[in-house]
């Protein structure tokens, strides 16, 4: 591995781009290639075996490609498949977990919510992270189900949207949670609507800026920190890229995107 080979992610679709996003903020020097795995997303439904074989997939086609660390930007690839990753590939892997650590010890009413796939409610290590800073506050944990599909279609402000996101929503606030807990990257991407039914006083946190600098720690230990060039970013996706263009269409950095079937 060198300093000037890429950083590496991939997610269950488009959503990882919201950790994208805060790495390019932080490192604005590295290079970038992004997996977008649209035609199998969401992660959540599928077994612990299936995301494991996508997520090998996904690594073996970042690591053709050069990459020098891999983030994987799906908390369900993450709390069902990383601790495989690493025992059988030689590069280092940055993972994505629910931030409850926080969320549970800055609760003032010692109740928060989690908004997550099942596939993340149901791992092991969500478990154990839950058991271990949860014990004295209560807990609403909720499944997304159907968000991701409609972020994927590039619904974030639908109508469909804001209805799941009330019937998951309001039986948090009946319980005065004071913390909403994102896990799912896709789910940032909500965050407008969420916040017009959680109001003010409900503090929405996601994993975004402590993965980017979690990242910049692993490669400045590994002394792989490119030196200050041009980036270029290079974003692959095996569905249509409609969804994927418009949301990186602000973006402040020069970026490519192209369709391949992986």
């Amino acid at each position: 591995m060198n300093t000037e080979q890429p950083i590496g992610l991939f997610d269950s679709g488009i959503g990882g781009t919201s950790i994208w996003k805060e790495i390019v903020k932080l490192l604005p020097y590295e290079d970038t290639i992004y997996l977008a795995d649209s035609s199998n997303a969401p992660y959540g439904q599928k077994t612990q075996k299936k995301i494991i074989e996508l997520c090998v997939k996904n690594t073996e086609l970042l690591l053709s490609k050069g990459c020098k660390i891999i983030v994987v930007a799906c908390n369900t690839a993450t709390t069902n498949a990383i601790d495989f990753l690493r025992k059988n590939y030689n590069v280092p892997f940055i993972g994505i977990e629910p931030a409850i650590k926080p969320a549970a010890l800055y609760s003032k009413t010692e109740a928060i919510g989690i908004l997550a796939t099942k596939g993340t409610l149901s791992s092991k290590l969500f478990e154990k992270t839950a058991n271990e800073y949860t014990r004295h506050i209560t807990t609403i944990e909720q499944v997304g189900e159907g968000l991701v599909p409609l972020i994927e279609a590039g619904k974030t402000n639908s109508p469909e949207v804001k209805n799941l996101l009330k019937t998951y929503l309001e039986p948090m606030l009946k319980h005065h949670i004071d913390h909403l807990v994102l896990g799912c990257t896709h789910y940032p991407y909500l965050i407008p609507e969420i916040r017009k039914i959680v109001g003010n006083n409900v503090q929405i946190i996601d994993s975004g800026e402590a993965v980017a600098r979690q990242t910049k720690n692993v490669l400045k230990k590994l002394d792989l920190q490119r030196e200050a060039k041009k980036s270029k970013h290079q974003f692959y996706i095996n569905a249509s890229s409609t969804t994927l263009r418009n949301l990186l269409h602000n973006s402040s950095v020069s970026f490519s995107v192209e369709e391949l079937n992986f």
